[in-house]
């Protein structure tokens, strides 16, 4: 938990400002959740959203300096839970399916993700895999409410986040021509996407909030 490592092409040594642009990068984050933060008022999902953004920021920031085990921990564990609420919020609240129901398809992402890293883990090593499955997931729901603001914002939040994602892929493919490389426009592009997808929610909520959420035909 206390190795270090080298795990993005900025970093050159294990001193604490080895990466300065993916730490400071960190910001777009928090500037993210506290600009969404007023929207979010009266919604207890879209305030809790807000809140793990700005720890998504903390933990991405405690990574990028300190480079351990424990501070990875600390990098990916917000993300995962930003996941698991947003799917439960979208199942529910988008869907108009049951707290129960949402719950189920919220679990439901840990076999789904780990079937899709099997499946297309050669194509898309690592963590990228995790992060694409997100993206198709993010597309599906935007699909099925096409017709909706809802699907479209979806939609969009689906095509930040596979630019964001090819940012982060080629990150060791440009360290040679460019030393900083790529992964701290994962951080800027990802807080645009994440504040992006809390206001489709906050949007969502107080633009219907009795209205049936599944569209027909």
């Amino acid at each position: 938990m206390f190795e270090q490592v080298i795990a993005y092409c900025e970093r050159t040594d294990f001193s604490y400002w080895s990466e300065p642009v993916n730490a400071v990068t960190n910001a777009a984050f928090v500037i993210a959740a506290v600009y969404v933060w007023p929207q979010t008022k009266g919604l207890v999902l879209g305030r809790l959203l807000a809140v793990i953004l700005g720890m998504i920021g903390l933990g991405s920031y405690l990574w990028h300096t300190h480079a351990t085990g424990w501070a990875g921990l600390a990098d990916v564990l917000p993300i995962l839970l930003f996941i698991l609420v947003y799917i439960f919020a979208a199942t529910r609240d988008f869907l108009g399916a049951s707290a129960l129901v949402a719950g189920i398809v919220t679990l439901a992402f840990f076999p789904y993700a780990f079937g899709f890293r099997a499946v297309f883990g050669g194509v898309i090593p690592g963590a990228n895999a995790l992060y694409a499955s997100v993206a198709v997931l993010i597309l599906a729901y935007g699909l099925w409410l096409r017709r909706s603001p809802t699907g479209r914002g979806l939609m969009v939040g689906a095509a930040i986040l596979c630019a964001s994602l090819g940012f982060r892929m080629i990150d060791d493919a440009v360290c040679a021509s460019f030393p900083i490389g790529s992964h701290f426009m994962w951080h800027i592009l990802n807080g645009i996407m994440l504040g992006w997808m809390i206001l489709v929610y906050c949007r969502h909520m107080r633009a219907a909030p009795l209205a049936p959420r599944v569209p027909s035909g």
